[in-house]
């Protein structure tokens, strides 16, 4: 991804979620890692298939990390 297609997605993901703390850094294999004040949350991998492009955002969530919710059986 180039440096401007970066900004632009960073301000999207600023935007839509709205926290300015959410930063891209750009990996070696051209995808970028998601940041949440600082901690890991996920990847975005540029899609230029077809000649329309769009940027995929994957993010695991580990079962250990979720929290009980009142009334909802833990499987």
């Amino acid at each position: 991804m180039k440096r401007s297609e970066i900004l632009r997605v960073e301000k999207y993901l600023r935007d839509k979620f709205g926290n300015s703390a959410i930063t891209l850094t750009e990996q070696t294999d051209g995808s970028c890692e998601v940041n949440l004040s600082g901690e890991f949350i996920g990847v975005i991998f540029k899609d230029d298939e077809d000649d329309e492009i769009s940027y995929d955002f994957h993010m695991a969530i580990l079962d250990i990390d979720l929290a009980p919710v009142e009334g909802i059986p833990i499987p």
